[in-house]
């Protein structure tokens, strides 16, 4: 059943990211807004903690349609309105509902859409790019496809070169099975397939440019994995969910993505306004 389901998961964000713009976007603004969700009924078992899961999610959701909008210059900054308004009522409905711990509910409600909405919405940014002639917005899967294998094939790598040769603990704390050989064979292997990416794709970017993001991707997403290890270990929790069989939550599969995007986004960034 695990393979099975991490054959269908890969397919699935495979075929929508190369597909085409719609079903990238719808894709994964319903994995963001469940995502939001599996975290608000995760936090939700915290003692005096009850935050909105299905406005929290919506919310999740409606902030990946809202980034698209203005990446694709269908609006201008109008298309946060509701999102803000949405933020504002998660704050003020704490007046009303009486909750044991209301500071808590509001910390979690925010976190949860700064720590997993917010990366989701910056893939559009990856995504969305001027063309050539700069009077028009087109839709390009290859950065935000690149960021998932990178992400994938760290992980992979990390795993097989840790079971094998992993003697060093990275982060024994938070994860106990992770070693510092581990990590840093996930980061060649992850690397190591940027040169495909740079021999398929150079009018995107340099080769040095590839191997900077995979880099990039690699150290990241590692810290994206520690950081939900650490959120479950809070919760006392061994998986986020259990809606992919054999795989766990979603926060489970997109946990290296959380931290990876917004790191690969500013690395881009810098790398535009330095060449």
């Amino acid at each position: 059943m695990r393979t099975v389901t991490g054959v269908v998961f890969v397919a699935t964000l495979l075929l929508c990211i190369l597909y085409g713009p719609w079903p990238f976007v719808l894709l994964f603004a319903v994995i963001a807004g469940l995502c939001v969700f599996e975290f608000a009924t995760l936090v939700n078992r915290t003692k005096g903690v009850t935050i909105n899961r299905t406005m929290s999610g919506l919310g999740g959701a409606y902030l990946f349609l809202a980034f698209m909008g203005f990446c694709m210059n269908v609006s201008d900054f109008s298309l946060f309105i509701p999102y803000l308004i949405l933020l504002i009522y998660l704050v003020v409905s704490e007046l009303y509902v009486k909750g044991k711990n209301p500071v808590s509910n509001w910390a979690y409600t925010m976190f949860g859409q700064i720590y997993i909405a917010l990366p989701f919405a910056l893939l559009n940014i990856l995504a969305f790019r001027d063309n050539e002639t700069g009077n028009a917005v087109v839709y390009d899967a290859i950065l935000p496809l690149s960021v998932f294998v990178f992400t994938w094939l760290n992980d992979t790598g990390a795993y097989c070169v840790g079971t094998l040769f992993g003697k060093h603990k990275l982060f024994e704390r938070i994860s106990p099975k992770k070693s510092w050989e581990g990590s840093i064979g996930g980061g060649v292997v992850a690397i190591a397939s940027s040169f495909v990416f740079a021999c398929s794709f150079p009018a995107v970017l340099t080769v040095q440019g590839w191997v900077g993001l995979a880099a990039v991707v690699a150290v990241f997403g590692t810290w994206g994995d520690l950081t939900e290890s650490l959120f479950k270990r809070h919760l006392g929790i061994k998986d986020s969910g259990t809606i992919l069989p054999g795989h766990g939550g979603m926060l489970d599969r997109f946990d290296s993505i959380l931290i990876a995007v917004p790191a690969a986004v500013v690395y881009l960034y810098l790398l535009k306004n330095l060449v």
